[in-house]
């Protein structure tokens, strides 16, 4: 039986990582076709247009343009896309506050093998990839949508719709400003480093708060929020909250 192929591209700057997942690609993965590659967003935009793939592994930071920049430039993204980056703190936070499939490198087999098992799974749905471009676009960080992954599916909320958050092992309740609860299997360290710059404030090993829903009357030992509830300031964040608290509100 004739195996069917999936078309894909490399775009990525640096030659070591296009040889490197182009040899992966063809030693491991029969069924994956390198139709081409590209050292640039720009010259990425001309060949997608020619060789129209189906998946496309997509360098985060290159030299003219980011990767982000380089699809706001598709009318049409009718490509899966699994991002590769190095260990960047803002890539890997952009792509990880809208849920994208990502690869670090240097590009490691066992996490290739399952992000293409994750391609095959997968229905063509670019939801995420437009709202990770929206966000970007988006000066208001109040406004930004966060996705995230539950057992009933992903779910996508406004950072200002979000009063609190609250650990409890490795999984976290997230409150919102309608009085719903959402459960995510997520950790509150990890929920903390996607919103440290969005706003929010880390009181209490359990507790992460939304400075935008702070009421006026908070106390020295806790802080009132928005939809009524009082959150603990820990003893030893009880300073940095003050400062932060303020800076916030300036």
């Amino acid at each position: 039986m004739k195996l069917t192929k999936i078309r894909s591209m490399i775009i990525d700057d640096d030659p070591f990582i296009r040889d490197l997942l182009s040899d992966k690609l063809n030693q491991y993965f029969p069924e994956v076709e390198v139709l081409s590659t590209a050292i640039s967003g720009k010259e990425g935009l001309e060949k997608i247009s020619i060789y129209k793939p189906e998946l496309i592994f997509l360098d985060v930071e290159m030299a003219d343009m980011t990767g982000f920049e380089m699809l706001t430039q598709i009318e049409n993204i009718d490509f899966k896309i699994i991002f590769i980056t190095s260990y960047s703190h803002y890539a890997i936070k952009a792509i990880r506050f809208n849920a994208l499939d990502y690869l670090l490198k240097p590009i490691d087999l066992g996490e290739l093998k399952k992000a293409i098992k994750r391609y095959k799974r997968s229905t063509l749905n670019n939801e995420n990839v437009y709202l990770a471009l929206l966000n970007q676009q988006t000066k208001q960080v109040s406004n930004h949508q966060l996705i995230l992954k539950t057992q009933e599916g992903e779910i996508n909320l406004v950072i200002n719709d979000i009063i609190r958050l609250k650990g409890d092992s490795n999984y976290s309740y997230i409150y919102l400003k309608d009085g719903e609860k959402k459960l995510v299997s997520k950790t509150l360290a990890f929920l903390e480093e996607l919103l440290n710059d969005k706003g929010f404030y880390r009181c209490h090993r359990s507790h992460l708060i939304n400075g935008a829903h702070i009421e006026h009357n908070s106390k020295r030992d806790s802080v009132s929020l928005s939809d009524g509830s009082e959150v603990p300031i820990a003893r030893r964040k009880k300073a940095e909250f003050k400062d932060w608290k303020e800076a916030f509100q300036n």
